[in-house]
C-alpha cells in the first residue's frame, strides 16, 4: 500500500491487484492389489504440461458435486472411466496459474488451486480415458508399480505429493 499526506494523517491508497480467485481440487492416488498407482499422461494439446504425468482428479464443481467424495468419483470416472472407493487424504499442497478470465484493468488475473491427495482403492479397473471432458487433455492411463513412479516425468507440483505417497508404502520401495 501507499501512504498519503492529508493534513496530519496518514491514510493508505490500496493498490490494484491481479484479481486471484480460488479453487479447490483433489487428486486421486488409486493403489491397486498389486500395489500399482494409476498414472495418467497429459496429451501433447495440453497447454500446461504436454506428454507430463500425473493422477486423476481435478477441481470442485461447487454447484454440482453433492460432497467432496461424490467430487473425487466424478473427476476419476470422467478421466480415466474407473469406479473407485475414496480414502482419507494424506496430503494438502496448493499451485498458481494464469486465470483465463480477464482480471482487474483487463489483465489476466490468477487462479490459486488448493489440493488434498487421497487414498482410493479402485472398485474396477480397466481404465480408459472415454469419458473425459475436452479441458482434460490426456490419453494415455497407466498402472505404475511403486518402484517405478519415479521413472516417469511427473507434473512438477506433483513431486513432492508422489513422494508423500511413497512414504506410506516404504516396503515396496
Amino acid at each position: 500500500m501507499r501512504a498519503f499526506r492529508s493534513g496530519a494523517a496518514t491514510t493508505a491508497v490500496p493498490r490494484p491487484t491481479p484479481a486471484i480467485r480460488l479453487e479447490f481440487a483433489q487428486k486421486a492416488f488409486i493403489l491397486d492389489d498389486r500395489r500399482r498407482l494409476l498414472l495418467v499422461r497429459k496429451s501433447a494439446t495440453d497447454p500446461h504440461h504436454p506428454g507430463r504425468w500425473e493422477v486423476p482428479g481435478g477441481r470442485l464443481e461447487v454447484a454440482d458435486d453433492l460432497d467432496l467424495d461424490d467430487h473425487i468419483r466424478r473427476e476419476v470416472w470422467e478421466e480415466v472411466g474407473l469406479k473407485i472407493d475414496p480414502g482419507p487424504p494424506f496430503h494438502l499442497w496448493q499451485w498458481f496459474m494464469t486465470d483465463g478470465r480477464p482480471g482487474a484493468g483487463g489483465h489476466p488475473g490468477q487462479v490459486r488451486v488448493v489440493a488434498t491427495a487421497r487414498l482410493c482403492r479402485p472398485v474396477t479397473l480397466e481404465a480408459s480415458v472415454e469419458h473425459q471432458t475436452d479441458d482434460d487433455h490426456l490419453e494415455e492411463p497407466l498402472w505404475v508399480p511403486l518402484t517405478e513412479i519415479e521413472r516417469h516425468e511427473l507434473i512438477p507440483s506433483l513431486r513432492p505429493v508422489v513422494r508423500a505417497f511413497l512414504r506410506l508404502y516404504p516396503e515396496h520401495l
